[in-house]
């Protein structure tokens, strides 16, 4: 068996997500969350916060609770408007099948010195019957923490200081070998790639050299595929046959390293006998290329967001990138937005969620499997950007400038 055809481990899988005081989500829960979750809703409707709810705790871990505090504004740009009280985010989520369900809590809240982590703990039950117990739990950068592979609510908690109330418990303890639950949650988030792909991006011109992931533009596309050539030459094989499928004049994509030490991105069509370069094919195709690539990753992170596919993405390439999503969901958990009636057409109603602003302001979701008709209508024959774009779903017409209670 090839290294392209090794089988992948069960992801880690985000259940829940609760959020408050963070911008337009003032006081929202998503439950029941699936492999492919797609969050659907017009401009305005709170997508890109939910996007960045991701993205935020992702920094946090990779940079630090300051520059991804600062970078957001701050809590003048920050909390919800006329709220007061700390930003909160939780998630509940397993490591494996069938694993305890842990739930991490993070509340932040600021101090003319700047952000503070007020509360951040770690929980789950190991027994059942038995009550969840905190295995993590610290306060202003004080606390304790219960060591070992299956913390028990008996066994000892240790008092391990962090250096400051602007430090994540997680990110710190998460480096300790001594901490495993906690070192799984830290490789989870910092794993985490939130997709903002460009296809101007995707047309530069690197400097030469292999690298493995995709970057959130996709500007280091030709540097992702001259490592897929190298290393992993079956898996390029077949983003090409995919694209191959889902563009069909498209026959084959290199890059190319020049003397000046950069990298071209090739594409060949399949009457012609010689490539054209990147920055001359279509947007659609480099988009195309560009999540076929990220979503075929031979180590895919262990989530992976993408913010609104449809722009520059022809529509009748939606729903195969649509197919495509829900493929990779085996091997990933893909948290993706959009506002396209395309992109949900192939999808379940268990996998999308409506998010909608009502005359406060804040943001509401509801997900589509609980909307009364729309079963009926789906039986019927009907598909779900059909139902959206008609007003079916009962969140009412999502071209209507008016909001819901």
């Amino acid at each position: 068996m090839g290294k392209d055809s090794q089988p992948f481990a069960d992801p880690p899988r985000v259940e829940t997500l609760r959020v408050r005081n963070y911008r337009v989500l003032r006081d929202v829960t998503m439950g029941r969350l699936t492999p492919l979750t797609v969050l659907l809703g017009p401009n305005g409707s709170g997508k890109s916060t939910i996007f960045d709810v991701f993205a935020f705790l992702s920094e946090c871990f990779s940079e630090g609770l300051k520059k991804a505090w600062d970078r957001r504004g701050r809590f003048k740009e920050l909390r919800s408007r006329d709220s007061k009280g700390p930003i909160v985010i939780e998630l509940q989520y397993r490591e494996q099948p069938r694993t305890p369900l842990i739930t991490y809590h993070l509340e932040i809240d600021e101090t003319s010195r700047g952000p503070i982590v007020k509360h951040e703990f770690l929980r789950w039950k190991r027994k059942h019957p038995g009550a969840p117990f905190y295995f993590l739990d610290y306060r202003l950068g004080k606390g304790k923490v219960i060591t070992g592979e299956d913390p028990e609510a008996e066994d000892q908690r240790v008092g391990k200081p962090l250096s400051g109330p602007d430090v994540l418990a997680v990110n710190t303890l998460g480096q300790l070998a001594e901490n495993p639950r906690v070192i799984a949650l830290r490789n989870f988030i910092t794993s985490w790639h939130l997709s903002y792909l460009s296809a101007d991006a995707a047309r530069g011109r690197p400097e030469a050299g292999a690298e493995e992931r995709l970057s959130a533009t996709g500007d280091n596309l030709p540097n992702v595929v001259q490592y897929l050539s190298e290393e992993h030459p079956e898996r390029l094989e077949q983003i090409f046959q995919t694209l191959r499928r889902r563009i069909p004049r498209i026959e084959k994509v290199s890059s190319k390293p020049l003397d000046d030490g950069s990298l071209l991105l090739q594409i060949k069509d399949a009457p012609f006998s010689s490539p054209v370069l990147a920055r001359f094919a279509s947007d659609g195709t480099l988009k195309m290329l560009a999540y076929l690539t990220l979503l075929y990753d031979p180590e895919p992170p262990q989530l992976i967001g993408i913010e609104e596919p449809e722009n520059y993405l022809h529509p009748r390439l939606l729903p195969e990138l649509a197919e495509e999503c829900d493929q990779a969901s085996e091997r990933t958990q893909l948290i993706v937005t959009t506002h396209s009636p395309f992109f949900i057409d192939v999808l379940k109603p268990e996998q999308v969620r409506v998010l909608y602003r009502t005359e406060d302001g804040y943001t509401r979701i509801k997900r589509v499997a609980d909307m009364p008709g729309v079963r009926q209508f789906l039986d019927e024959g009907a598909s779900l950007g059909d139902l959206w774009m008609e007003g079916h779903f009962d969140v009412g017409d999502p071209f209507e400038e008016e909001t819901r209670e």
